[in-house]
């Protein structure tokens, strides 16, 4: 099964940059009717699109040098920097280490690239808080995040009005003292075709054909460049899932559910993310939301609601957080942790 613990360490902040091109969804080109029933499904009203020359990991730099400065870290004492992103600037080299010379890290920075989407912020504090337990790593940052809107066709309405683009970063330091963080996590590649790109990778190489665009049923225009979503497969997926993993988490662990300050999940869209609440039975206060001003964030979407939503709370007292992820993959998990009067910037606009 697999659940685990980690011991020493702890989250020291938390920051989040979004590009600065706002696309409002009520725009979009298709019936009005049409439109308003969309936004008020997903709950999606606008988001952030990064343009041409916007890259992923130009909007995690951003956050990673915010955060670097709040907290007063030199840049020297990092010891490792986890990238965790499904839009890296190159198929090779891996982007984090293009991360660690614009950062201006140390060469002896432990750096590594994970190709994952919506569970992609728990599986990244898994690892890096995995490396850093036995205290060889005594400071690192997890840098998180996509520009899904590279992939996606303006022309699908069931893909370009729900995602949005971020990067984000958090900081994580070794301390003995520090309260345990306990993960469940989950993986079934059965479910592969539900989100993906068909084209472009060494399965299926670029041809002259992915670029032609095809038309499909329901408003939908895309090439085989594009991301695929099949929405009913993913609600299916995520609303039994999502409360699976968080309850099997509590319970093994025996964390009391009664404890936790913020449940935070992935930021899919409203109506299977209430869903998933109400299934649960949690307090609406207890589960915010980023997705009215900025989408689905892929990776991003954990940190950057903690950012928009909670920051007063963050970096004023203690917080018992569980995050929730779900999605392309098949790929799900939960992490149970604690924060105490973190760093965490105001978002950073590029």
């Amino acid at each position: 099964m697999a659940f685990f613990k980690i011991s020493n360490v702890e989250v020291k902040g938390i920051a989040a940059c979004v590009p600065s091109h706002i696309d409002e969804n009520i725009n979009y080109p298709i019936p009005e009717e049409d439109i308003k029933k969309l936004i008020s499904s997903v709950g999606i009203e606008r988001k952030r699109v990064a343009g041409n020359d916007v890259c992923t990991s130009d909007l995690c730099c951003k956050a990673a040098e915010m955060l670097l400065a709040d907290l007063k870290w030199q840049k020297e004492d990092i010891d490792c920097l986890i990238f965790v992103t499904q839009t890296p600037d190159y198929i090779i080299p891996a982007t984090s280490c293009i991360l660690q010379e614009r950062l201006g890290l140390k060469e002896e920075c432990y750096a590594l690239d994970i190709s994952l989407g919506c569970s992609g912020y728990v599986y990244g504090m898994s690892t890096i808080a995995s490396l850093m337990t036995g205290g060889f790593f005594k400071k690192g940052l997890l840098l998180v995040g996509d520009t899904i809107s590279k992939m996606s066709s303006e022309e699908d309405k069931s893909t370009w009005p729900l995602f949005g683009d971020a990067g984000t970063a958090t900081a994580f330091e070794y301390n003995t003292e520090a309260e345990n963080i306990y993960f469940h996590v989950a993986t079934d590649g059965s479910g592969k075709d539900a989100i993906i790109i068909n084209d472009g990778g060494y399965r299926n190489m670029v041809s002259d054909v992915s670029f032609e665009m095809k038309d499909y049923d329901g408003g939908i225009k895309r090439s085989d460049l594009n991301i695929v979503l099949d929405g009913m497969d993913v609600f299916s997926f995520a609303v039994s899932k999502a409360p699976q993993t968080i309850n099997k988490l509590c319970e093994n662990f025996e964390i009391n559910r009664e404890n936790i300050d913020y449940y935070i999940f992935h930021q899919a869209n409203l109506f299977l993310n209430e869903t998933v609440r109400r299934k649960m039975k949690i307090d609406k206060a207890k589960v915010p939301y980023s997705l009215k001003n900025f989408g689905n964030t892929s990776s991003a979407s954990i940190p950057l609601t903690m950012v928009t939503e909670i920051r007063e709370q963050l970096t004023t007292r203690k917080l018992n957080l569980i995050g929730c992820g779900f999605g392309v993959g098949l790929s799900w998990g939960s992490v149970a942790f604690s924060t105490t009067n973190i760093v965490c910037p105001e978002l950073v606009i590029y």
